[in-house]
């Protein structure tokens, strides 16, 4: 079983031109090369990957050089920057996923209260556990939170829950603390929970605790999502839980999904049946370059796309400081023609 770099590199380099097209979906076979905008997976032509060559040294395969940032590296940097990771164990998990190799075994030794020994920390194991420890979310700290961003309806929001003492590590030397967190499930589109998002909270539900990372996931992510409502032909994306959770106060019965990043975004997988895409933009380089990206993949396989633009720099910033009436008129603006009839104007008589 391959545990180290080099040998998890040279098996993915074997086949290269899988890997690119999986993660690098926006880029083309030219030749003996796949050439993509650059490792993050941005739409052009100035990162080139050798798809054929020897296992090693100049000209291997799996290496890749961008003309215009000088960057270069190998398909497991590929995998790390096109998925937003930053720990090499979890791209190595994540290269082991896509290589079909079993993950190595965990070491079996004492842990917390409330994390089963044996099960690998951050694993989707782990995720679905979390999940069932937790809460629904009302009436709890996790609601107080969202409504103190203006998101007061959680109705049919299944994918929420409350944690009341979620374990928080700042890092590997640094003891275990717990506190309050809203966790969300990511799930597949078959509805399989395959990560948790954690955002811990400060003990009175006024903002996220005062801890060096409020936020994070755990298990698999890429090409999955926090999802609102069951999709079929169409659908609404974005980067945050509290953007889409935003947009939902607005158009409740257009279903949404929260991709988490601005990365993971670029990378999401449709639902067969999807013909048209919104996609929630966040205004900052990273939220356009993930729209570009998004909607050159949606585009290629013929799903119509729009993008909503938020007046503000996200949607919960829109919806606090414009109000729901004032959302609700600029995605007026915004939305396909049937769309208003059958998700803006339906939500508006229902609201009064």
């Amino acid at each position: 079983m391959p545990r180290d770099a080099s040998d998890l590199a040279r098996r993915l380099a074997r086949d290269a031109e899988a890997v690119c097209r999986h993660y690098l979906s926006n880029g083309r076979r030219q030749g003996r090369y796949w050439t993509v905008g650059d490792v993050r997976n941005t739409p052009g032509r100035s990162m080139f990957v050798r798809l054929s060559g020897p296992d090693s040294g100049r000209g291997a395969a799996g290496h890749w050089t961008d003309a215009a940032s000088a960057e270069h590296g190998d398909l497991l940097d590929v995998i790390r920057e096109s998925c937003g990771l930053l720990e090499f164990k979890d791209v190595a998990e994540e290269a082991r996923r896509f290589l079909s190799l079993p993950r190595p075994e965990p070491e079996k030794t004492r842990t917390p209260a409330g994390r089963t020994r044996g099960s690998a920390v951050g694993s989707p194991e782990a995720a679905r556990r979390l999940f069932a420890m937790s809460q629904p979310i009302g009436g709890t700290l996790a609601e107080v939170y969202l409504g103190g961003r203006a998101i007061t309806s959680l109705a049919g929001a299944t994918a929420l829950r409350f944690h009341p003492r979620c374990y928080y590590r700042p890092d590997e030397d640094s003891p275990t603390e717990t506190w309050p967190a809203l966790i969300a499930a990511v799930t597949d589109l078959g509805g399989r929970i395959t990560g948790v998002h954690r955002t811990w909270l400060d003990r009175s539900g006024q903002d996220k605790a005062p801890i060096g990372s409020p936020r994070r996931a755990m298990g698999h992510l890429l090409g999955h999502g926090v999802r609102f409502g069951v999709a079929n032909d169409v659908m609404a994306a974005g980067e945050g839980i509290e953007t889409m959770l935003s947009l939902r106060i607005t158009v409740p019965t257009l279903p949404m999904v929260a991709a988490l990043s601005a990365n993971h975004l670029a990378a999401l997988v449709f639902p067969p049946t999807l013909r048209r895409l919104y996609i929630a933009r966040d205004a900052d380089p990273a939220g356009d370059n993930a729209v570009a990206s998004l909607n050159g993949c949606a585009e290629a396989i013929g799903i119509e796309t729009f993008t909503l633009s938020p007046c503000f720099d996200d949607f919960n910033e829109d919806l606090r400081r414009l109000g729901v009436e004032r959302l609700r008129a600029s995605l007026r603006r915004q939305l396909a023609p049937q769309d208003i009839v059958r998700f803006l104007d339906l939500a508006t008589a229902a609201t009064g």
